[in-house]
């Protein structure tokens, strides 16, 4: 290296330093761009709360928020790309209760309470049954009593196999003594829908966002709701556990986490960044009209709740004996 060049890169590296400052605060507020993965095509809750809260984080952070949508495999092709990301706070995931159970049922290439690192409970969400609205069934009895006068003829489709609502649904079966058919559609609820419009399945079993619009149009009748409450904006439809079946309730959650060994001090600069998006007035009234209400329990709490959700799936799939088909 000549003279000349060496003087030049003597007086270049303090004026870039000026310009580009090092350190975590420079980075978040200049160029840092963040993506989330969303296990589900467009459409799905997670999806939904996914692009309200990304606006709202990079509007208020002003820093670049993107979603990227990786459905299929029962959200293990999202999972596995997330697990296997840099550390940086960069790329999380939105996560489910199929985040848990997958490990349960399915052999995996990651353990996810130890690959990853618990940024947020975000929200959770009513689930719905619901049939078409030229059925003859008015309520949850009436299904349940035609099931059983009828063995395997009725049938119930939701997102599965050996998913969430799968579970819920073999819970059901055993409480109300009835021997109906489960339909599982891996490519999520909105197909299961397109089947109960054409008439192919009795029921469906799906979240308050994916069905609210066809309910509130006329085109499918609700018979009832997992939720532990009645949901504010269908205050007819009564709980499962108000129909005869007490305490019975699916809690269907959304969190977010990132891969293990990212900092701490990052994971706890996402978790604010969440909380105060969920808490923006214009983020709060768009969860509340889709029924995805706000939890915000963050961090180690967080992860104590999924801990619980894996011991408490596994006690229920060993009652039930769901496997994977």
């Amino acid at each position: 290296m000549n003279f000349v060049r060496r003087q030049f890169l003597k007086l270049a590296v303090p004026v870039l330093a000026a310009l580009f400052p090092s350190g975590q605060g420079a980075w978040s507020q200049t160029a840092r761009v963040i993506k989330i993965v969303v296990p589900a095509g467009p459409g799905n809750g997670s999806d939904i709360l996914a692009r309200l809260l990304t606006e709202q984080i990079g509007r208020a952070q002003g820093i670049t928020a993107v979603v990227e949508n990786r459905p299929g495999a029962a959200n293990i092709i999202a999972i596995e790309a997330v697990a296997g990301a840099a550390p940086d706070g960069n790329t999380l995931l939105m996560v489910g209760n199929p985040f848990v159970f997958n490990s349960l049922v399915r052999k995996l290439n990651y353990d996810p309470l130890t690959r990853f690192e618990p940024v947020c409970l975000l929200v959770n969400t009513p689930q719905l049954i619901v049939v078409n609205n030229t059925s003859p069934y008015h309520t949850l009895a009436e299904l349940l009593d035609a099931a059983r006068a009828k063995p395997s003829a009725l049938t119930l489709a939701s997102f599965g196999p050996a998913s969430t609502l799968h579970l819920a649904f073999e819970q059901l079966k055993r409480a109300a003594n009835v021997d109906m058919i489960y339909v599982p559609y891996p490519a999520g609820t909105a197909p299961a829908v397109h089947a109960l419009l054409g008439k192919h399945v009795t029921a469906v079993m799906g979240g308050f966002t994916e069905l609210a619009d066809q309910v509130k149009a006329g085109e499918l009748r609700a018979l009832a709701t997992g939720a532990r409450s009645r949901i504010e904006s269908l205050p007819d439809v009564p709980t499962i556990a108000e129909s005869g079946y007490k305490d019975f309730e699916i809690d269907v959650w959304f969190g977010a986490v990132v891969p293990a060994k990212t900092p701490k001090e990052t994971v706890s600069q996402l978790a604010g960044w969440f909380t105060a998006a969920m808490k923006a007035p214009e983020v709060n009234a768009k969860l509340d009209a889709l029924a995805l209400h706000p939890i915000g329990v963050c961090g180690a709490d967080f992860g104590a709740f999924l801990r619980n959700q894996y011991e408490d799936y596994g006690r229920m799939i060993r009652e039930t004996k769901i496997k994977v088909e």
